[in-house]
């Protein structure tokens, strides 16, 4: 009778060894820490493309270096069917986590929004590039919407005029959004920005928002101080109001690019005679569409103009970035003169 009673005993010793066994088994692959980054004070970032299969995933996560026991993270995926649940995008990936934390996270496709940021560009495909550094859409899809009439055209917008829309910014993406989602998000976000406190000003310039931003434009590629913008703007306004020709350089500069695909350093003589509809020294108004993407602060400033009488303005001589202004020719023709000593001297 004690030696059943040690047999039993036994085995069901055994059999408790086996359950924990398991069950430490089970915890390592489903519950315990799997990931290790090198800086475990950082996110590290999972990146599935659109039309990825199961095994591009199962690649992508591999070559991360992330996973600490790679056949462990691959038995609980079959387990719990991840291959039925591959959905791109750019996914977090903390210190610590188990096996079971990154396949709910990968199932239920809980990617993580970045910020994407654009500022300082003047030509389509230089947003183009810019933006297909930070989102999975290519530059070459999204130059493709901009020169695609019909897709423009039911924003309301053209080939010319489709550069409002991006208004520069940090905003907020997931980063598997394709071209055409970016499109869709900045028209989104242009409608946001043109409240009905800017559209009054607008209005009370005689202007358009279009109108607006393109001389906003003008002003964004005449100075980079903020505090100068009101005025600079006041300027191109008090021309209009007078019908006289813009005769601002940087349309110039635009006209040339738009003409050859140049960028010039100096705008001389024979420039300003190109015939381009951009060339406010041959054209007289606004040109058809802004000649950059202009920042917030020249578009606020453009709706808020300094009131003035100065008709000319050029840069400083004192090489400051900042800009001396005249209200007729012969103060302006002074000034150029400084200007131009200033710049042979320093340049002896």
């Amino acid at each position: 009778m004690r030696t059943r009673t040690k047999i039993f005993i036994g085995v069901l010793a055994f059999v408790f060894l086996i359950i924990i066994g398991a069950g430490f088994f089970l915890y390592k692959i489903v519950l315990s820490d799997n990931i290790k980054l090198p800086d475990n004070k950082q996110p590290g970032y999972l990146f599935i493309p659109t039309g990825a299969t199961y095994a591009d995933m199962l690649d992508s996560i591999e070559s991360t270096g992330y996973i600490k026991n790679i056949q462990f993270f691959r038995w609980m995926a079959l387990h719990k069917k991840l291959d039925a649940h591959v959905h791109p995008g750019r996914y977090e990936i903390l210190d610590g986590m188990s096996n079971n934390d990154l396949i709910n996270m990968l199932k239920s496709g809980r990617q993580k929004p970045l910020n994407v940021t654009f500022n300082n560009i003047t030509f389509p495909p230089q947003l183009a590039g810019s933006i297909s550094k930070q989102i999975e859409a290519d530059s070459i899809a999204i130059i493709r919407l901009f020169n695609n009439e019909k897709y423009l055209a039911s924003y309301g917008l053209t080939k010319e005029t489709a550069p409002i829309i991006f208004i520069p910014n940090t905003y907020e993406f997931y980063w598997n959004t394709t071209a055409d989602g970016f499109f869709k998000r900045m028209k989104v976000e242009y409608d946001k920005f043109w409240t009905n406190e800017r559209k009054l000003r607008a209005e009370l310039l005689n202007l358009s928002p279009l109108e607006i931003t393109i001389i906003a434009s003008i002003v964004e590629k005449e100075t980079n101080k903020n505090d100068e913008k009101e005025r600079i703007a006041g300027v191109y306004l008090n021309r209009l109001k007078r019908g006289w020709k813009l005769q601002a350089d940087p349309t110039t500069v635009y006209a040339v690019y738009r003409e050859t695909g140049n960028i010039l350093n100096r705008v001389l003589w024979v420039h300003t005679q190109l015939d381009n509809p951009y060339n406010t020294y041959v054209y007289s108004g606004l040109p058809p569409g802004p000649i950059c993407f202009p920042s917030i602060s020249s578009i606020d400033a453009t709706l808020k103009p300094e009131k003035h009488q100065y008709m000319f303005f050029v840069a400083s001589s004192d090489f400051s970035g900042y800009h001396r202004f005249s209200t007729n020719y012969n103060q302006h023709q002074r000034y150029v003169r400084e200007y131009q000593l200033a710049l042979r001297q320093q340049l002896q």
